[in-house]
């Protein structure tokens, strides 16, 4: 099971001005806990420091009894919990229903209160709350938001402290209703057994979604950078087809390609036959950032923001030790260029999704390709590949095959329409009356990559905090190592060089890997001084790796039409409150 991971500090969820301004004027004191130092901040009417009284003042005797826990440090660590499927679980955990003379409600009507002006409600176990007096104090800060309109269980069960009796008994307090028997059932998810996407499983409802069936979406950007490890709920889904239910008593991989006659291994036998090896490696999507380009030209494509990458542990068996197993050697490397994954992913015509990587790469010593089963030190998750995937570190998300069926070395490419006709870049000119993509290669190393998380496109600084704290990820394809991330806030006049962070904040930072072997992004921060006599500012970071590789200024020369490879210098404009009066 994974370790908890501490909550490395509190990320504004982007809110209206509407929004903000309830929040600052709410009656009740603001409370942010954090988590890395176990602080507590107070404000009450607009001050810092030594109003510890008047904030407990206006606080009912269990809430005066659950901050001074939280202060002291007494049990109310807020951490991070891998999902381990507890959001499935809780949201199946229907208690029965019994009389009350609490009204009833559907989840229509719960999910038209989800801003602050119309109320914020949420359910937890069939119960309809309405939290919106809460949201000021609550420790987490307005993450919880994240929740409005919907269920509070798959929220909940990333962080430890709420399975507290004193957190159920103080949510009791703001209890309204009940939902309705027939949407306590629909919790159950029950499937339409017609349909090719009703085994897929259930997902954390704080992805953005970009697609339902395939289903692809993206973690809230906020989030992102909390941890150096995603969390699998978190980590970024893409899928090209329906999630296979694969069985893993009765699974098979099959290898083609090598002397004699197909070779064919279990799990256990992949699980038991080679040593287990880990990395970690950061995946991408080609598409990440694709709707900066639609800004530019619409594109074909999903509209990804800045989080179709995520960060993990893998774990597996690496592909050089089974291949040269099944009979690799120099016959074979003397005609074979390429190695053919095939996926159990496949549609209503049989054809599953497939890909390839050149061979040199498959077998290389330091290449770390895996035949992964565990990520993040639990089984692979359903969405993820369950129960084999190939993790190809490096190298775009499209030739990381989850649920891995077949393997083929060949002297030619993989022919799936994923490797042939998309997944590929062209000029700016190249519109799709005069596209070929016979003449373009097929993406496998990514170049590099920056972009901003917080603050959020739109957010609000207040211009009495003199200085802002900017934070994001940077990561280059190919195995090549990050070595600086500058930001600028005036236009490119001045730069500001950015902290790089190569492991869980709190922790020892994890020493450089081998050259060509950094397969995992770094986060960063920089804290910047607010130019004076403006009302917006404009944030862009850049990276550059041990190549000295970098990002390009804009998005326009590298526009393509399918909106791959974007890459540009990350743009965040921000505004500037400059309304300094003391607040009532």
């Amino acid at each position: 099971m994974q370790h908890l991971r501490h909550c490395q500090g509190l990320v504004r969820v982007s809110l209206t001005a509407t929004q903000r301004t309830y929040l600052r004027k709410a009656a009740a004191p603001a409370v942010t806990a954090c988590v890395g130092s176990l602080s507590v901040r107070w404000q009450s009417n607009g001050h810092h420091g030594g109003q510890s009284g008047q904030a407990h003042a206006g606080l009912s005797p269990r809430w005066r009894h659950l901050l001074a826990g939280l202060a002291a440090g007494t049990g109310a660590v807020l951490a991070y919990a891998v999902y381990n499927n507890q959001a499935e679980r809780a949201a199946s955990s229907i208690e029965p229903v019994t009389q009350s003379s609490f009204p009833i409600y559907s989840q229509e009507e719960v999910t038209k209160h989800k801003t602050l002006d119309e109320g914020v409600w949420v359910t937890y176990k069939g119960n309809v709350y309405d939290i919106t007096s809460f949201i000021a104090m609550h420790p987490g800060g307005d993450k919880i938001l994240l929740a409005a309109g919907g269920a509070l269980e798959p929220f909940w069960s990333l962080y430890a402290v709420h399975g507290q009796d004193h957190v159920l008994e103080i949510l009791s307090e703001y209890k309204v209703g009940e939902l309705s028997p027939e949407d306590r059932k629909k919790q159950l998810k029950l499937a339409d057994s017609s349909d090719p996407y009703s085994t897929d499983p259930e997902r954390h409802p704080a992805l953005r979604i970009n697609s339902l069936k395939p289903f692809n979406a993206e973690p809230p950007s906020a989030l992102l950078s909390d941890s150096y490890i995603t969390p699998n709920a978190l980590f970024f889904k893409r899928n090209h087809l329906p999630v296979p239910r694969v069985d893993p008593k009765t699974y098979k991989l099959e290898i083609e390609g090598l002397p004699g006659r197909p070779v064919s291994l279990t799990l256990t036998d992949l699980k038991t036959r080679y040593p287990k090896h880990t990395i970690t490696a950061t995946l991408q999507c080609a598409g990440n950032r694709r709707s900066e380009m639609n800004t530019v030209k619409q594109v074909k494509g999903l509209n990804w923001g800045i989080a179709a990458i995520s960060n993990a542990t893998w774990s597996g068996a690496r592909l050089r030790d089974v291949l040269l197993d099944a009979g690799y050697g120099p016959e074979v490397a003397a005609k074979a260029r390429h190695v053919q994954f095939e996926g159990l992913d496949c549609d209503v015509t049989g054809t599953s999704y497939g890909a390839s990587i050149p061979l040199v790469k498959a077998v290389s010593e330091v290449g770390d390709v895996l035949l992964a089963y565990e990520m993040n030190g639990e089984d692979i998750p359903p969405d993820h590949g369950y129960p084999v995937r190939v993790v190809v570190p490096g190298t775009v998300g499209a030739r990381n095959v989850k649920w891995l069926g077949k393997i083929v070395i060949s002297e030619e490419e993989s022919k799936s329409h994923w490797q042939q006709n998309d997944y590929k870049g062209f000029s700016p000119s190249t519109d799709w009356d005069t596209v070929d993509f016979k003449s373009a290669p097929a993406i496998q190393e990514l170049p590099i990559q920056s972009a901003i998380t917080q603050p959020a496109e739109g957010a609000t600084v207040d211009r009495s905090m003199e200085e802002v704290t900017v934070k994001g990820y940077a990561w280059s394809g190919g195995g090549r190592e990050v070595v600086r991330v500058d930001v600028t806030t005036d236009g490119g006049k001045t730069w500001h060089i950015a902290q790089l962070q190569n492991s869980e904040k709190g922790q020892e930072p994890a020493p450089s890997p081998p050259p060509g072997q950094a397969w995992a992004w770094k986060l960063w921060e920089v804290t910047v001084p607010l130019p004076a006599e403006t009302q917006e500012l404009e944030i862009v970071c850049k990276a550059v790796d041990n190549s000295y590789n970098t990002q390009p200024d804009t998005v326009a020369p590298i526009w393509n039409l399918r909106g791959v490879l974007s890459n540009a210098w990350h743009r965040v404009k921000v505004n500037i409150n400059e309304d300094n009066e003391e607040e009532e």
